[in-house]
């Protein structure tokens, strides 16, 4: 997966949105205002990473099975995980990823904003 197939999937989530909050490299996308996925657009070493939120006991998992799954750049550890596009994580995975991470923010929102969300066209 390459960093515009990515981006084309996140925008596909219902309500997200994308933006530039930090510095103009690091995009990050997002639903009912708050963050799921961001990707250095001008990685150091040049291998394109996204940061998605994750179950802690699924983020085990997923970096002992996967070399290509590491631990949050720049975020909470224990709940964020750093999935490298160029990597043995296959794309159908980092798509299920990003669903999950999706899941973890709305799980966190109170009700009446998941109800919000749910209620989106």
């Amino acid at each position: 997966m390459n960093v515009e197939e990515l981006r084309e999937y996140c925008l596909k989530v219902k309500g997200a949105t994308e933006c530039f909050p930090f510095d103009e490299i690091t995009l990050v996308f997002k639903i009912m205002n708050k963050m799921f996925a961001y990707v250095v657009l001008e990685p150091k070493d040049g291998d394109f990473f996204v940061n998605l939120k994750c179950d802690p006991d699924r983020s085990i998992e997923l970096r002992q099975t996967y070399e290509g799954v590491r631990s949050g750049f720049h975020a909470n550890k224990i709940m964020w995980n750093s999935v490298y596009l160029v990597s043995d994580v296959p794309d159908k995975l980092i798509k299920e990823l990003v669903n999950h991470s999706v899941e973890e923010v709305i799980k966190k929102l109170s009700k009446k904003l998941q109800n919000e969300y749910y209620n989106l066209s």
